[in-house]
């Protein structure tokens, strides 16, 4: 049995999950409301305020599904609940971001400035700048998976370089750090 897949998803007070046709898994809460597809050989099942996912036999296909469903609905439930937040930092001289609604206006060390227009469902907000400190972009949103794709589109612009380190990385990140060139001994 997966340990993950035979874990119950508990709802917190104000989130309601409904089990629709076609195994359609939609989740409500104060933040939003979220819906996946799911197989129509695993079963999800709602008692109360937990919610049991299922699969009907042991074959690798359904035992790679159970686990990755329930933690697709655990994903849905917290989202809803409480959000999802990541912060990414601007290191580099000239490097700034700033949000405005909902496009993000960054200077990243090319010849012009970058305008990223971001999902409704996402809310971006910079933290102000102290001499010495890289800009730092908040991205907020109840969909995980969204927030991580733009998340990467965004740190794909730009990525962390190994010998100065410049770059959008997220904020806590070890960057493999590389020697530069050494003079040569004579």
């Amino acid at each position: 049995m997966s340990r993950i897949g035979k874990l119950p998803v508990n709802l917190p007070a104000g989130v309601t999950l409904s089990v629709g046709s076609d195994n359609v898994v939609k989740v409500k809460g104060p933040l939003g409301e979220l819906s996946q597809k799911v197989d129509a050989d695993i079963k999800v099942t709602v008692e109360g305020n937990v919610v049991n996912v299922s699969r009907p036999t042991d074959q690798p296909r359904h035992r790679s599904m159970h686990g990755l469903y329930r933690s697709l609905i655990q994903n849905m439930v917290t989202g809803v609940h409480t959000g999802y937040t990541i912060r990414q930092e601007f290191v580099g001289v000239g490097y700034r971001v700033e949000a405005k609604e909902q496009i993000l206006e960054m200077s990243l060390g090319y010849s012009h400035d970058i305008h990223v227009m971001l999902p409704k469902e996402i809310k971006a907000t910079t933290e102000a700048v102290k001499k010495g400190q890289a800009p730092i972009l908040s991205l907020f949103s109840h969909d995980k998976q969204l927030l991580g794709m733009v998340a990467a589109k965004l740190r794909s612009l730009r990525k962390p370089e190994p010998y100065k380190g410049k770059g959008i990385k997220f904020v806590g990140e070890q960057l493999r750090r590389k020697a530069g060139k050494s003079a040569s001994a004579k």
